[in-house]
């Protein structure tokens, strides 16, 4: 049993209250958090708990703040040496990196060692959680599991699939699909941390085929999840119209293939219309924005007041290629500028929305009720932000007039490099420097 001396701030709140009121940040300024076998045993006041528990080990951590490990609601993990390439529209992106990456992998050597960077680069960024786009190659995805479980990361997670525009070392039949799906799932599904995740890449790299293999991949087993990409470019949204005449719009060409539902997590949605939202709404689909990747891109600005307004819930993703790296704090201070700039379909998001965003919002998006907080019974899934001492961010931190200020400057400015610490189920998983006394 350990007890961690902290400033602790979350959000432990549903998604109605976050909606309703602007500041929903619950704040500890000296608190005590007891973990016991990797989860929250009790929190409280310091003084309190330390007056009961005078023998426990103690790590102070005092110095920065304490979140809740971030949840990654879209990521390509496959994409990583990629990331840092100038911004294009989608098709070009498509054609000229993410594809020629993806098909690297069919080298071992190139697959293990963007599955060891995607997963040490998300953790040193303190993301915990990750519904990832596996590999194109069952043999790379896998690869990028073992290197998740090794690392720590807590990964929703399956092959890309396509049996149509990408290259032919990337696609594979439908009967392929499912032979593979159902190997992988019954070896990794529910262990080490592992679930599995159906991921048909796009529609316009689908047949109905291959998109009925995916419905009954998702079906194989409870508790796996569904991801998939949707109205993020105006060019894709004009080809799926072309490949599937007979559907209404885009969700619909899902949603007839039962592929939209409460496990469904569909990436971008910035040109969605008003039809499409009723199915995500009606079906408790989530959809992850992901503000860095479309901005660079140029695919539009994402509208959160329409989704919010037709019952739609929304999450953060890195999108990790076409965005500005893996972090969800760069990916918070995005979304905020996003939504200052679109006009009516904007909504204000404070500190303590983004950090919802980055952190609960994302756990719900997953079905993962073992994080997403810092409350009594989660798992101990943490991140320790504490600049430099004398660093820029150090010294605003000191002039904070109080927590959500604190919080604003952490998001706006923070970096992987002011992250001293993270933690999965408990353990550390980031010792960017020694271990802090107990005081």
């Amino acid at each position: 049993m350990t007890i961690y001396r902290a400033t602790v701030l979350d959000t432990p709140v549903d998604e109605r209250a976050v909606w309703e009121r602007p500041d929903v940040l619950r704040v500890e300024s000296d608190a005590a958090i007891v973990v016991r076998d990797g989860r929250v045993a009790e929190r409280g006041p310091w003084t309190d708990i330390r007056a009961r528990r005078p023998r426990e080990d103690v790590v102070d951590l005092r110095e920065g703040v304490l979140l809740p490990g971030f949840v990654d609601a879209h990521a390509h993990a496959a994409q990583v040496h990629v990331l840092g390439r100038p911004g294009m529209p989608l098709p070009q992106w498509l054609e000229e990196c993410a594809l020629p990456e993806e098909e690297r992998h069919v080298d071992v050597r190139a697959a293990h060692a963007a599955a060891h960077d995607a997963v040490a680069t998300m953790l040193a960024a303190g993301t915990t959680t990750a519904l990832v786009f596996g590999s194109h190659l069952a043999a790379a995805t896998e690869a990028f599991l073992d290197a998740a479980v090794a690392g720590g990361l807590r990964v929703t997670a399956g092959p890309t699939l396509a049996d149509r525009g990408v290259p032919p070392t990337l696609r594979v039949t439908p009967a392929q699909a499912l032979a593979e799906g159902r190997d992988l799932l019954g070896r990794r599904h529910g262990r080490d941390g592992v679930r599995y995740a159906v991921v048909p890449r796009f529609a316009p790299a689908c047949t109905d085929d291959m998109l009925a293999v995916c419905a009954e991949l998702q079906g194989l087993a409870p508790g796996v999840w569904t991801t998939t990409h949707v109205n993020e470019a105006p060019d894709e949204i004009a080809q799926v119209r072309e490949l599937f005449p007979g559907d209404p719009h885009y969700v619909g060409v899902y949603d007839r293939h039962g592929l939209v539902h409460e496990r469904s997590v569909f990436a971008h949605s910035v040109h969605p219309g008003r039809a499409e939202l009723d199915v995500l709404a009606a079906r408790g689909a989530r959809v992850a924005h992901c503000p860095t990747s479309n901005v660079r891109l140029g695919s539009g600005l994402f509208p959160l007041r329409r989704h919010l307004d037709a019952g739609v819930r929304a999450a953060l993703g890195s999108d990790i290629g076409a965005g500005a790296g893996l972090g969800l704090l760069a990916e918070a201070r995005e979304a905020a500028a996003v939504q200052q700039l679109s006009s009516d379909d904007g909504v204000t998001l404070t500190p303590a929305r983004l950090l919802w965003l980055a952190t609960r919002a994302g756990a719900l998006a997953l079905g993962e009720e073992e994080v997403g907080d810092l409350s009594v019974g989660r798992s101990f899934d943490a991140v320790w932000v504490r600049p430099a001492e004398g660093s820029l961010l150090a010294r605003l931190l000191a002039h904070a007039d109080d927590a959500t200020d604190a919080l604003g400057r952490v998001v706006t400015l923070a970096g992987a490099a002011d992250i001293a610490g993270v933690w999965t189920r408990g353990a550390r998983v980031v010792p960017t420097c020694a271990e802090p006394p107990g005081r």
